[in-house]
């Protein structure tokens, strides 16, 4: 059981964390009675901080308006995980942050407990500076997220994937991190359906536009939309192969995420698949290091066979090595 100071500030964090808590929930995450949770919440009113309860079904604690709260308000594992991500470069894909990064964790330093000063010195990481190719500067980010905030329509000048610029002017609502890149996703009036754009590839026009009314966001949320965005371009172009081996060898190797099995008979299975291109998934065929027959499309055969074409150029290589 957490001693009763580290307890107080355990609590208040978990307030700060959601609107509502109930006292169950709140005994389960601090490991305590409900009546020692009650306890608490008076020690925390006696403190100064305005917590509201509510009784009966649906009842529980709330941090009130106009707490006041410590200049640092982190428990021993936040202060910790907060530093690290500071020292480590967690933020790569982010650019011009460095300065910004290695002052804050000097100010975080300064008002450290020793034992957790200790506990830092011993997590040196040393960082080696590569930038993601997808990197975004901060101040895009900063620019991109008020925007979002205020509601108010975007303008920018956007670059594809195969180096085409056009004008675009969209209703932002959320910027999505996945993986070491940056989305936005917006309501594009023009297209009237919701789209998604990589923050590095846009140059944002000021002034910014009007400001709009928000309309829901799509099934899942933000985050699930990109997703499923990234999923559909890694898996746009489907094929259907038999592979010479049963079903049970190959099973392990199939990822739903881009293909699904069929048995035929003992010594034979069907994998449908999909990919970004009929080129990539001909490369990805070789994986499977059995033989194969490609029932569909038929121009995936043309790819394989230039995909071949290609081994043999290696093989002879690596032979006249």
């Amino acid at each position: 059981m957490l001693e009763t100071s580290a307890r107080l500030l355990r609590l208040l964090s978990l307030l700060q964390m959601r609107r509502d808590w109930s006292g169950a929930d709140l005994a389960d995450r601090l490991k305590i009675t409900p009546r020692t949770v009650r306890r608490d919440v008076e020690k925390l009113r006696e403190l100064g901080y305005p917590v509201d309860a509510t009784v009966g079904v649906g009842g529980g604690y709330r941090l009130g308006a106009g707490a006041e709260m410590p200049p640092l308000l982190l428990d021993d594992e936040e202060v910790v995980a907060v530093a690290l991500a500071l020292r480590s470069g967690a933020t790569a894909s982010v650019t011009g942050i460095g300065d910004a990064a290695n002052r804050a964790l000097a100010k975080l330093r300064q008002v450290m407990p020793s034992r957790l000063r200790h506990r830092l010195e011993a997590l040196q990481v040393d960082v080696v500076d590569r930038p993601a190719p997808s990197a975004v500067d901060a101040g895009l980010l900063a620019d991109v997220t008020a925007v979002c905030h205020a509601h108010e329509r975007l303008r920018f000048d956007y670059r594809t994937h195969d180096g085409v610029v056009s004008r675009r002017e969209v209703e932002p609502y959320r910027v999505v991190r996945s993986g070491l890149r940056w989305y936005l996703v917006a309501w594009d009036p023009a297209r009237e359906d919701w789209r998604s754009f990589r923050v590095d590839r846009m140059e944002p026009k000021i002034p910014t536009g009007p400001r709009f009314t928000p309309r829901e966001l799509p099934v899942g949320g933000a985050a699930e939309f990109v997703s499923r965005g990234i999923a559909r371009g890694a898996t746009a172009v489907p094929a259907r192969v038999l592979l010479h081996a049963p079903s049970g060898t190959i099973a392990p190797m199939v990822d739903e995420f881009w293909g699904t099995l069929e048995p035929v008979d003992a010594g034979h299975c069907a994998v449908v698949l999909g990919g970004s291109s009929l080129e990539s998934i001909a490369r990805w065929l070789a994986a499977f290091d059995v033989d194969f027959t490609v029932l569909d499309p038929p121009e995936l055969r043309t790819a394989c066979r230039k995909a071949g074409e290609r081994h043999a150029l290696l093989a002879e290589r690596y032979e006249n090595a």
